[in-house]
């Protein structure tokens, strides 16, 4: 029985879903929600699609690349691997679990504002962000670009510990 043609989306993108983000390898790219779409016809062509967390970001090329080696890893090696950059990636995306993964970490996740923006009210201003690390709220901001363009690097005042803080977009 040919695999590449009885797999489903739902079982394809869970096998993508796991591939990790190459600058936090401890977070799929489901849950940085950066994977859009998985789908798969019926003679076994895989198209996925991905959005990047910013337009240029330089771990797109290695995402496509460990997309295509593990869905090769499960007999699949017809597959199109496509960037959307429309709608814009928003930090928003990131799932729950994910923003769990990131503080676990060492990353301040950012705060979720879609209920603010679809609310049509106020947008909540962050002046601090709360450090990874020990959970103090007494932070501040060293740099607006940290280890790589989409976070910015913080620093502790209680522990002393710099940190990364993804940025909210």
């Amino acid at each position: 029985m040919n695999t590449t043609v009885t797999a489903t989306a739902a079982d394809l993108r869970e096998v993508v879903a796991a591939v990790p983000d190459p600058e936090i390898p401890v977070i799929g790219i489901d849950d940085l929600g950066i994977l859009r779409a998985v789908e798969v016809d019926e003679h076994g062509h895989v198209d996925v699609t991905i959005t990047p967390t910013y337009s240029g970001c330089p771990a797109m090329e290695a995402i496509q690349a460990d997309v295509r080696t593990a869905l090769a890893r499960h007999g699949h090696h017809d597959v199109t691997v496509r960037l959307v950059l429309s709608p814009a990636w928003t930090t928003d995306w990131i799932t729950p679990h994910g923003r769990c993964l990131l503080e676990e970490y060492g990353v301040a996740p950012p705060a979720a504002r879609a209920a603010d923006r679809a609310a049509g009210g106020p947008m909540a201003l962050t002046l601090s962000v709360r450090c990874p690390q020990c959970g103090s709220p007494d932070t501040r901001e060293l740099s607006r670009f940290g280890s790589t363009a989409c976070k910015s690097l913080w620093s502790c005042n209680a522990c002393r510990e710099p940190f990364d803080h993804f940025k909210t977009l």
